[in-house]
Formats: structure tokens, sequence, C-alpha cells
């Protein structure tokens, strides 16, 4: 029941109720032998980081019975690795996000669908973008 989709749509409306910004699921099953997707989450500060990390451990525990592998950059605050083993959650700050730039590294996977926009109130998404780039 707890398919790879299934983890990050979890994951990315937990991180999407705590104002997550531009949520991006990444299938790297094709290159990567020890994961299938990458779900990267960018937030504006360290408390917001925090809040959907949280977030996300907490509703992959109670609606998909998983914990965390491995968790890495707690106390670093700006960026946090959740190992799930199917998928592996990344919440960057902004700045960090940028500098890392895990998107344009992994430009040639293909991007999942996690079916965040057909949830999220109009008034609330006037400003979310894609995302997307093209190679």
């Amino acid at each position: 029941m707890d398919t790879t989709t299934e983890l990050l749509r979890t994951a990315a409306k937990a991180a999407d109720d705590k104002l997550g910004t531009d949520i991006v699921a990444l299938d790297v099953s094709s290159t990567l032998y020890i994961t299938d997707a990458f779900l990267i989450v960018s937030a504006e500060n360290e408390r917001q980081v925090s809040a959907i990390v949280d977030a996300v451990e907490e509703a992959l525990l109670k609606e998909c019975g998983r914990k965390p592998l491995r968790r890495e950059g707690r106390g670093s605050g700006d960026w946090v690795l959740l190992d799930y083993g199917d998928i592996v959650v990344h919440v960057f700050s902004s700045e960090q996000r940028e500098y890392y730039a895990l998107e344009r590294l992994w430009k040639d996977v293909p991007v999942i669908d996690v079916a965040l926009d057909a949830e999220a109130a109009p008034a609330e998404a006037d400003s979310a973008g894609d995302g997307e780039t093209d190679a």
C-alpha cells in the first residue's frame, strides 16, 4: 500500500500544509540504486525547516506507518534530509536550495506529479509556480 508515489504525496501534502514552497518530486530510480525518488522542499527560515520536517515525519508515520531510516542535518537548521529508503526528503532554506541546486544536478530525471495543485485553494495558489525546468 505504501508505494513511492503515496509516500511522496503524503510528505508533499505535509510540507505544503506548513507552507513549504517549490515542492518538487524527482524520479531517481533509474539513476540511483539506493532510493526511488527525491522530494525537495524550500522553507523561508530555520524554524519553518524544522516545522516542515516535523510535519513530514508525523504524516508519514501516521498515514503510512513509516519512520525515517536516517535523518541528517537537524542541528544546522538550513538543510534536513530524511531518508525513508524508497524516498529521500530534502528540506532546504531557500539559500541552501539555490546553492546546492539539486534540480540542476538531476535535470535529466522525470518529475513526479504529487497532485498538490488540485488540492490548493485558488487564493493560496496565486503565486505557486511549477518549478519545472527544461534542459
